[in-house]
């Protein structure tokens, strides 16, 4: 059997964490097989769309490589890639309707015409007798004088699935094993809305049988949906697909994952900083693995490893800060020149057009100190900065000098009068010229090197001192250590009264 499975998400916003990583597995099982991989845009429920959602889906898919074979044309949503679409569920309404009309015509759904308010009357009274508020059937058999009377009163209305009113509905999971509803637990569930659109059971059911869709991965939160998907394909006589039910992502507190355990959209995780690679790998382990102790796994292992048949049944874990300590693994592992290229873009938002070659001399130095790609702003940025620096006397001085500009000033200028005038302008002669001044005016290395730090980088944590002043050339360097000493001694007075 040639497989096919589906990634199916509703346009109601950008995907987060459980929903691409059931992206990522569906396309994962599919590669894996050497199956088809469909993108299907469930986007029945009009009234829920988001604007650029769907360009915010397909986006996500593109810079995870989550590449489909059949589903909406990246590049014009209103077209298709594959022959079994439309693959948006609103352009596919008079399938729903054939099917809807077929189950009426074989006994298995029946018009309802129960308005909103009689609905909310039965919730109501299910909530007195502290029952599950369900549909209380009572359109399933309406005489015939009663529905004529309704319809030529002008109302709309929902087509019912007929649930029966007894039995069990079984069905097995390749990942939780067989699952046994009571068939008295479940309602007669609408299958066609009044405004022709239909639910998510009807739509589903249809759609995945018209697309031969074998397997059906999902988060386990559908798992209380699949005996009402089971009776409707036994209603139409079909043969259902292979159900697998993804555990959820919890916090590492246990609880429901939210944003304050690190939980965004995946596009979030780009405009922070993360590596698409790293967060594959990262939601990839999320309810798998390839054994119980390999955690760096590259696309191509995956994708030859992996199977259902090592998919947890128990929730999975979303530990916020292993996700950074990945990334901050991936950043190390890449070439100088692709790094450039990658934290270029979070650099020229705040520093404007970067040059690349010398960006290309500055990325080594900040390779191993970073953990996201938008580390580097906070890392690098005073590297393309021309003018005076933005940083207090306070965070200049710091404890060593801080009730002593007058002697920081003194210092700085020896510094100056130690390079000023340099034949090599390179990190060796630098050092040789400054570390020995250290001895001579009795300061530990770390005082003296942290005022020059903060007077040429207006930081505090930089990349190694003599190589960041290398870069920099000797003009700004010069100028930003002449600088520093002149607030220095502005505010001399002000400071040591």
């Amino acid at each position: 059997m040639s497989v096919r499975v589906r990634y199916a998400p509703s346009p109601t916003g950008a995907p987060h964490v459980g929903n691409i990583r059931t992206a990522l597995f569906t396309w994962l099982f599919a590669r894996h097989h050497g199956g088809t991989f469909i993108v299907r845009i469930e986007d029945t429920d009009q009234a829920r769309i988001v604007p650029g959602a769907l360009e915010a889906i397909l986006e996500s898919l593109r810079w995870l490589g989550l590449d489909y074979d059949e589903g909406p044309d990246p590049a014009d949503p209103d077209r298709d890639i594959g022959d079994g679409g439309p693959y948006v569920q609103s352009r596919r309404l008079e399938h729903y309707r054939r099917a809807a009309q077929q189950l009426m015509e074989t006994g298995h759904a029946y018009h309802c015409y129960c308005s909103p308010e009689e609905l909310e009357e039965m919730r109501l009274e299910a909530q007195r007798r502290k029952l599950p508020p369900k549909y209380n059937r009572r359109c399933r058999d309406l005489p015939e004088g009663e529905r004529r009377q309704r319809e030529a009163s002008g109302i709309t209305p929902v087509v019912r699935f007929r649930t029966p009113l007894g039995g069990e509905t079984a069905f097995h999971d390749v990942i939780r094993g067989d699952v046994t509803f009571h068939n008295d637990t479940l309602d007669d569930f609408v299958l066609l809305k009044s405004d022709g659109f239909p639910t998510y059971h009807l739509a589903n059911v249809v759609d995945d049988t018209l697309m031969g869709i074998t397997h059906i991965l999902r988060g386990d939160e559908w798992l209380s949906s699949t005996p009402r998907h089971v009776l409707m394909y036994l209603a139409f006589g079909w043969q259902p697909p292979v159900f697998a039910h993804l555990p959820m992502i919890l916090g590492p507190d246990r609880s429901k994952l939210s944003k304050r355990h690190g939980d965004t959209s995946v596009l979030e995780f780009r405009q922070r900083g993360f590596l698409p690679e790293a967060l594959f790998n990262f939601l990839g382990l999320m309810g798998w693995s390839l054994d119980d102790r390999t955690e760096l796994i590259d696309r191509d292992t995956f994708i030859g490893h992996f199977d259902l048949n090592r998919v947890l049944a128990n929730p999975a874990v979303f530990n916020f800060e292993k996700l950074v300590w990945m990334n901050g693994v991936y950043i190390r592992a890449l070439p100088i020149e692709e790094l450039a290229e990658r934290v270029r873009p979070f650099l020229e938002v705040v520093v404007g057009q970067v040059d690349p070659g010398y960006l290309l001399r500055i990325v080594p130095l900040i390779q191993e100190r970073i953990k996201l790609l938008s580390e580097a702003v906070d890392m690098a940025d005073f590297f393309f900065r021309e003018g005076d620096l933005d940083y207090s006397l306070e965070t200049l001085l710091g404890k060593r000098f801080a009730a002593a500009s007058a002697e920081a000033a003194h210092t700085l200028e020896a510094v100056l009068a130690r390079i000023e005038g340099l034949e090599m302008w390179e990190h060796g002669a630098l050092e040789g010229a400054i570390r020995p001044l250290a001895q001579e005016l009795a300061y530990k290395t770390g005082e003296l090197f942290g005022l020059i730090r903060v007077a040429v980088t207006g930081k505090t944590a930089t990349p190694p001192l003599f190589e960041t002043m290398a870069i920099l050339g000797c003009r700004r360097t010069l100028e930003r250590l002449k600088a520093a000493v002149g607030r220095l001694r502005l505010q001399a007075p002000l400071l040591n009264p």
